[in-house]
């Protein structure tokens, strides 16, 4: 039986395709790897469609851009994040649409036309999460240090995360999640962490909190895959409705 998390996700995900189909937007891709943490405990539940382990899931995702193309614009070097929270009691799943706030933050070193191309690929990649009256955008400094296993991201003054790998089973490498219920292009593989520390204010919020979830990956993605990601979804929808009917 399908659930209401499962309509609201493939939902929001067909609105994004049309959305994105009608404005024409120019092709593009990005490699590099992807920094996230949030307050569940390790390993975040919600990637499963699951409630968080406190009332809500509170975090975010940083990417850092090796090599990137929008259009014709070159991304090399830049960044861009998203902090977002769900509201209490709900799975981040069924809440997609009515989150308490997301805000983009956009590397402020990008150019004119790399802070529009670097807007466009965060929103391609990040579901419309939080109405518009609660979405914001924010050019920051992005920055990254990696101190032994510890990887050190932060976002201006607005927050930052230290986090690393947890070790693995039988004595050797990291756990590694694949293909989670809720994973999309960049999310379909990544090696799991927890936090040392997480601090965050700004969205009105004020965070400060360790030894939570922390997830990491390397990626390799382009428009075409998430539009195809999101299609594939649109089916599933279809598919889902023939079934309940």
């Amino acid at each position: 039986m399908r659930t209401k998390s499962f309509f609201a996700v493939l939902l929001f995900l067909a609105g994004t395709f049309a959305a994105r189909a009608e404005e024409k937007k120019a092709p593009w891709k990005v490699s590099g790897q992807l920094e996230e943490a949030c307050s569940c405990d390790a390993a975040c539940p919600c990637w499963f469609d699951s409630h968080p382990t406190k009332m809500t899931c509170g975090g975010g995702q940083v990417i850092f851009i090796d090599r990137g193309t929008y259009g014709d614009v070159p991304l090399d070097g830049l960044a861009f994040g998203v902090m977002g929270q769900s509201p209490e009691g709900k799975s981040m799943m069924e809440s997609i649409g009515s989150w308490n706030f997301v805000t983009f933050y956009i590397d402020e070193k990008a150019n004119p036309a790399q802070r529009k191309a670097l807007e466009a690929v965060a929103r391609a990649t990040f579901p419309p999460a939080a109405p518009p009256e609660k979405t914001m955008l924010r050019y920051v400094p992005i920055s990254r240090k990696v101190e032994g296993s510890e990887h050190v991201v932060s976002l201006g003054n607005y927050g930052t995360f230290s986090g690393h790998l947890v070790p693995g089973g039988m004595g050797s490498g990291n756990p590694k999640i694949v293909l989670p219920p809720g994973a999309d292009p960049i999310h379909k593989e990544y090696s799991q962490g927890r936090t040392t520390k997480q601090t965050y204010n700004d969205s009105g919020q004020k965070w400060d909190w360790s030894n939570s979830n922390y997830m990491y990956t390397t990626f390799d993605v382009t428009s075409e895959d998430y539009d195809k990601f999101v299609a594939a979804m649109m089916q599933q929808m279809q598919k889902a409705k023939t079934e309940k009917k």
